[in-house]
C-alpha cells in the first residue's frame, strides 16, 4: 500500500513515517510544498529507521506528486492548512483514495491550551470531509498521539488511536494500518460527527504534559 504523508516534514509526519517505516512494509512518500525538503527528510527518516528495519521504503516529493497513486493520504499539516492542502491535491484524489485527518485546532493563553472548532460546531475532520471531492472517504485519527513519543523508536507506545469515519470500509483499512504499528491499537469512536469529542482530547493531553513532571509524552489508552 502507498501512504502519502503530506506535510510529512513536521512533527506528526515524522513520527508516523518513522513508526510506519519501522513496523510495516507500506511504501511511504513524504510530501511537502518544498520537494527538496521532503527528499531530505525522507533520507533522514530512512537512516533512522535503518537501525530497526532494513526494508523500509521512504521517498520525498511535492504534496501533489506524493498524492498521485496513493492509497492513503495523511494530512499531517497544521489545521489552518488542511483545506487548502486538499484543494491543492484534489485533482489526484478519487474514490479509491482514503484521506486521513489528524489535525486539531487549538488556541493558547496563560491558562493553557484550548480546543477550537474549525467553525461553528465543525471539527477539522468534518471540514476535511467537506473539502474533498465527492465520494472520497475521510477518516479522522492520530489526533491524540504524542509526536515525540512516536519519533522515539526505542520507546514503547502502548497507545490507542481513536477513529471517526462515515465510511466503514475506509475505517477498517486505516484500522488495519494502525494495528500494524507495534504498540498502537485502533478504537472506533463513531462517525465524523463525533470528531469534536476526539479532537478535543488533544489540548487536555498537552496541558497534562506541561503541568505534570514525567508526563511530557502522555497519550491515551482506553481500558
Amino acid at each position: 500500500m502507498r501512504i502519502a504523508l503530506l506535510g510529512g516534514t513536521g512533527d506528526v509526519g515524522e513520527g508516523l513515517a518513522l513508526r510506519l517505516g519501522r513496523d510495516t512494509d507500506h511504501e511511504l512518500v513524504i510530501g511537502s510544498r518544498d520537494p527538496g525538503k521532503a527528499r531530505r527528510c525522507a533520507e533522514d527518516y530512512l537512516e533512522r529507521i535503518g537501525g530497526f528495519a532494513e526494508s523500509a521504503t521512504v521517498e520525498g516529493d511535492s504534496n501533489r506528486a506524493a498524492t498521485e497513486g496513493a492509497d492513503i493520504v495523511v494530512l499531517a499539516v497544521p489545521p489552518e492548512h488542511v483545506v487548502d492542502t486538499i484543494e491543492a491535491v484534489s485533482g489526484a484524489l478519487d474514490e479509491e483514495t482514503i484521506v486521513v485527518s489528524p489535525a486539531v485546532k487549538m488556541s493558547r493563553d496563560d491558562d493553557g491550551f484550548h480546543y477550537e472548532r474549525a467553525e461553528a460546531e465543525k471539527s477539522i475532520t468534518a471540514a476535511a470531509a467537506e473539502a474533498v471531492p465527492a465520494n472520497v472517504p475521510v477518516v479522522g485519527t492520530f489526533h491524540n498521539l504524542p509526536a515525540k513519543r512516536l519519533a522515539a523508536l526505542d520507546t514503547e507506545l502502548g497507545l490507542d488511536a481513536a477513529i471517526v469515519a462515515d465510511d466503514e470500509a475506509a475505517a477498517e483499512t486505516v484500522a488495519a494500518v494502525i494495528a500494524d504499528v507495534e504498540g498502537l491499537r485502533a478504537v472506533y469512536a463513531g462517525p465524523i460527527s463525533n470528531a469534536v469529542e476526539v479532537e478535543s482530547i488533544t489540548p487536555l493531553l498537552i496541558n497534562l504534559a506541561v503541568k505534570n513532571d514525567g508526563m511530557h509524552d502522555v497519550g491515551v489508552r482506553f481500558t
